[in-house]
């Protein structure tokens, strides 16, 4: 029995890719959901960007929809 090390080196890239593109998608999306807290402290300085807290809430959804979809196909490509 041999292992195909070149292929199991290519999974292992994919698999890590994927679990880091889903994490960084779910930080973005509470990133986008903190921006519809109602105390929001107020900075001093104007070099901070602002986000009407639609567009941080369709950020989320989109970011969360984004996320769902890589899981589910995982799912699907382990299930198939």
């Amino acid at each position: 029995m041999e292992i195909a090390w070149g292929t199991l080196a290519a999974i292992a890239v994919v698999a890590a890719a994927a679990a880091l593109t889903v994490v960084l998608l779910v930080a973005f999306a509470i990133v986008g959901l903190s921006t519809s807290s109602a105390g929001r402290v107020e900075r001093v300085d104007d070099g901070d960007a602002r986000v009407s807290r639609s567009a941080g809430t369709a950020i989320a959804v989109l970011c969360l929809l984004a996320a769902g979809l890589i899981v589910s196909y995982s799912m699907y490509l382990i299930i198939a």
